[in-house]
C-alpha cells in the first residue's frame, strides 16, 4: 500500500522528468546535434537520477506512507512520529496539535455532560419534597391550606428556573441582549415578584438606591441574578424580623451592588469554595434543599455579562454580595 501511495503521488513528477528529457533532446535534434549514442547515454543518465531520487524520496517516506494507508486501530497509532521529511514532520505536528485541542473539547464536553447529569439527580431529588407536601395537603380531609400550598408552588417555580438557566447556559450568547437597565426598577421588580417570601420568612427588604443609577446588563439574566441573591438571602435568614439591606453606588466607571443580609453567614473555611459547582457547605447541609449551583450558576452568568461578583461574609452576622458592573 505505501509502494502504491508513493507511485500516486510521484507519478506526476516522473511524466513532468520524461517529457522535459524529451523536450531538451528534440531542441538538440533541431539544432543538428544528432548523435544517437549520446541521445541514448542522456536518456539513461536521466533515468538512472530520476530513479535514484525516487528510490531515496521513497525511503525517507515510507514509514510515514505506510502510517497514513492503514487505518488505525487507536488513537495512539496515528499519534506515532515516523515522518523524515520537512513536510510530513509539519503534517504530524499539525496533527497532534489538531488532538491537543479535540481532546481539549471533549474533556470540556464532558465536563458539562457530567454536570448536566449530577445537577439533574439533584434538582429532580429536591423537587420531590415539595411534590410530597402537595400530596400529603392534598390527601387532608380538612380544608386545604391555601398558604401551605402556595409556598411548596412557590418551591417548584424556582427549582424549574433554574433547571431551565442551567441549560440556557450552554448558549448564553443566543439569548444575550445587553442595554442600559435601570437598577431601581429591576431591584424594585424583583422584591415584589419575592413578596410572600419575605412574608412568609419575616425578613424585611429595605431598598436604597438612586433612581438615576443606569448599568449595562441584560435585564432577563440580570432579573435572575439579583432573584437568585435575594432568594439566598431569605432562605439563609433563621430567625424572624431581620431585615435585607440592598444598596448602590456610583464610584468612578462603575456601579457597586450591595446586598446585605442578616443571617447566619457563611463559615470562613467554606467561603472560597461557594461559588464552585455542588458546593452546598455547612449551611446548605442544614436546610437540605441546596443543590450548590445557585452561586455557581450567578457566577458564570456574572462574567458572561461582564460583571464581577463579589462575597463576604461573617457567621451570625450576615453575607453580603457585591456585583460590580462596569461602565
Amino acid at each position: 500500500m505505501a509502494i502504491k501511495l508513493f507511485v500516486k503521488e510521484n507519478l506526476s513528477y516522473l511524466i513532468f522528468q520524461i517529457v522535459l528529457t524529451l523536450f531538451l533532446l528534440s531542441l538538440f535534434w533541431l539544432d543538428g546535434f544528432r548523435s544517437v549514442t549520446t541521445a541514448i547515454y542522456a536518456i539513461a543518465i536521466s533515468l538512472l537520477l530520476i530513479v535514484s531520487f525516487l528510490v531515496v524520496r521513497y525511503m525517507l517516506r515510507r514509514r510515514y506512507l505506510a502510517k497514513i494507508s492503514t487505518l488505525p486501530q487507536t488513537m495512539e497509532d496515528a499519534l506515532q512520529k515516523n515522518a523524515k521529511t520537512t513536510e510530513y514532520m509539519e503534517t504530524e505536528r499539525y496533527l497532534h496539535e489538531l488532538y491537543k485541542l479535540y481532546q481539549h473539547e471533549v474533556q470540556a464536553l464532558y465536563a458539562t455532560q457530567s454536570r448536566q447529569y449530577k445537577f439533574m439527580n439533584q434538582w429532580v431529588h429536591q423537587m420531590k419534597t415539595p411534590v410530597s407536601v402537595l400530596e400529603l395537603l392534598l390527601q387532608q380531609e380538612e380544608e386545604l391550606d391555601k398558604k401551605s400550598v402556595q409556598e411548596e408552588v412557590e418551591r417548584l417555580k424556582r427549582g424549574l428556573e433554574m433547571v431551565l438557566v442551567n441549560a440556557r447556559l450552554e448558549n448564553f450568547s443566543d439569548d444575550m441582549q445587553i442595554g442600559k437597565v435601570p437598577l431601581k426598577s429591576a431591584i424594585m421588580s424583583n422584591v415584589n415578584d419575592n413578596k410572600r417570601l419575605f412574608i412568609a420568612n419575616r425578613v424585611f427588604p429595605e431598598v436604597k438606591i438612586d433612581e438615576e443609577l443606569i448599568v449595562m446588563s441584560d435585564i432577563k439574566w440580570l432579573n435572575f441574578l439579583i432573584g437568585q441573591f435575594i432568594t439566598n438571602a431569605v432562605k439563609y435568614t433563621f430567625e424572624p424580623n431581620k431585615k435585607l439591606y440592598i444598596t448602590a453606588e456610583q464610584k468612578e466607571q462603575h456601579v457597586h451592588l450591595f446586598i446585605r443580609d442578616e443571617g447566619v453567614g457563611i463559615p470562613k473555611s467554606d467561603l472560597p469554595r461557594v461559588m464552585k459547582p455542588f458546593f452546598t457547605g455547612e449551611n446548605g447541609r442544614k436546610t437540605g434543599e441546596s443543590t450548590g449551583m445557585g452561586l455557581y450558576i450567578a457566577k458564570e452568568i456574572c462574567d458572561k455579562l461582564g460583571h464581577q461578583l463579589l462575597i463576604t461574609s461573617e457567621v451570625g452576622k450576615g453575607t453580603q454580595i457585591e456585583v460590580i458592573f462596569q461602565s
